[in-house]
């Protein structure tokens, strides 16, 4: 039997902690007297009252989480904190229509960044904070920032983790999950400061510092101003976020061990790191030199836009110096690979991940041996690693749905009048949790809000199945998940 009384306690806590992130926004309403005063009381109202509903149905509950108990507490976290998390946009006014409102912030907890919002820099500066303080904490996931914080709170926490963490290998830097989560976040703050600190020193107020780095280090590409990092035409700022953005992209744990346990040595030997670092190298090389000979920009402006776009795609934070939608077509193509590639497991970013990248190349590699070799014995091996065979056969699984799922959703979209360019990286953007796509309807620079509400509550959906890499979403749907044991 699913434990429902565990679920409402977990939920109601969530809830408070997310009247809580409210509150902040608040405090920033009040300290730059604006009208979104009024509205994130209303919402931390309605959200606290709610998770006084859910403790009170949960009082009593055993703290003991089944496999499917976690599962479904993931996805229902994901989906009710997007829910109240909306409720700021509504009640002041700034989105009417619920299918915007919700999908801007899924979007923000998913570190996806595509935005309904023609105009941000309309938006009050609470606002503003909000919609970078939900990327920030859907960095690393939402009840994984429980973990960290109130481990009592989650039993079971270990199945919690697995169900929301990225990556087909889930590493633990302790026994205790706890004590790794909270290692991990303290690489983000660490992380986030040193952006903000390096943002403000290129030249951005504290405001816009403190935003941008919470969106470069949640690699989630919400701005504050319409232009996104080009607004301040800075090429120092923008070497600043392209280094962030990278960082981001690089798994925590190897980031705690370099950076705290000084071994440095797991940058250099690492085979995801190196496949990442390889694959961002060569896609701006190849970039680089189409923009110098068919564009007709300077080495230096070609170098800065085609790494810049690079790492903003492959990391899928979405910040854009440059409107890519009008370079060279081929450039769209290698920009679309980044896009489904992702960077590292364990960080940050989105997409396929590049240690699955690696692991399916290896795979095929084998493949070919095996052609010539019909009994030889083949491991597939990462960081001298063996991954067992039920890794692979789930690997091979992540990548017929992942694909399947995006041809799906283009199809439905081309069917409502989307063209063909625009439905295929939209879909594939949210999966990813991109953001920006490639096309002449909604390029980097424009907004999402011409789409029809089905196809935006369908890119909703597909954002949250990107974030929780579709399995954790898609068991729900399964009859045997609700019988009973």
């Amino acid at each position: 039997m699913i434990n429902f009384k565990l679920i409402y306690k977990v939920l109601g806590s969530l809830l408070f902690l997310e009247a809580f992130f409210m509150f902040t926004c608040l405090l920033m309403s009040i300290s730059f007297r604006e009208d979104d005063f009024l509205p994130f009381t209303f919402s931390i109202l309605i959200t606290a009252s709610a998770g006084i509903i859910m403790k009170y149905a949960g009082k009593g509950a055993e703290n003991a989480m089944s496999r499917r108990d976690a599962y479904l507490v993931v996805t229902l976290s994901w989906l009710i904190f997007s829910a109240f998390g909306s409720i700021p946009f509504m009640a002041g006014g700034y989105l009417t229509n619920p299918a915007d409102a919700f999908f801007e912030t899924m979007s923000g907890f998913t570190t996806t960044g595509a935005t309904i919002i023609d105009d941000v820099e309309s938006l009050p500066h609470g606002l503003l904070f909000w919609r970078s303080l939900t990327q920030w904490i859907g960095g690393l996931g939402i009840v994984f920032f429980t973990i960290a914080i109130l481990p009592s709170l989650v039993g079971g926490n270990v199945r919690v983790f697995s169900a929301e963490a990225t990556g087909p290998i889930k590493s633990k830097l302790h026994p205790r999950l706890s004590t790794t989560a909270k290692w991990i976040w303290m690489v983000y703050l660490v992380l986030t400061t040193a952006c903000a600190g390096s943002y403000m020193l290129g030249g951005m107020d504290w405001f816009d510092g403190i935003n941008y780095s919470m969106s470069t280090t949640a690699t989630g590409g919400f701005s504050t101003h319409n232009d996104s990092v080009s607004y301040f035409h800075s090429s120092t700022i923008e070497y600043v976020s392209i280094l962030f953005q990278f960082l981001s992209g690089v798994n925590f744990t190897i980031m705690y061990l370099a950076l705290f346990k000084g071994k440095f040595k797991q940058f250099f030997t690492n085979s995801e790191l190196r496949f990442y670092i390889s694959i961002v190298t060569i896609a701006t090389a190849v970039i680089m030199a189409l923009l110098i000979v068919r564009n007709d920009y300077s080495f230096a402006d070609a170098l800065r836009n085609s790494l810049f776009q690079v790492v903003s795609f492959i990391t899928t934070t979405g910040l854009f110096n440059d409107d890519a939608g009008q370079w060279p077509h081929l450039t769209w193509v290698i920009l679309g690979i980044m896009m489904f590639i992702g960077a590292c497991a364990g960080s940050t970013s989105g997409g396929f991940k590049c240690i699955r990248g690696l692991m399916m190349l290896k795979v095929i590699r084998n493949q070919f041996k095996q052609i010539l070799h019909p009994k030889a014995v083949l491991p597939v091996k990462v960081n001298r690693q063996n991954i067992p065979q039920s890794a692979i056969s789930t690997l091979m699984a992540f990548f017929a749905v992942f694909i399947v799922s995006c041809l799906i959703t283009a199809t439905i979209m081309i069917a409502m009048g989307i063209d063909n360019t625009n439905a295929i990286t939209i879909s594939l953007s949210c999966m990813s949790n991109v953001g920006p796509t490639l096309g002449t309807q909604i390029g980097p620079e424009m907004s999402w809000s011409g789409l029809p509400d089905i196809v935006k509550w369908i890119c909703s959906i597909l954002m949250l199945m990107g974030r929780l890499e579709i399995f954790t979403v898609i068991v729900l749907f399964s009859p045997s998940f609700w019988r009973d044991r």
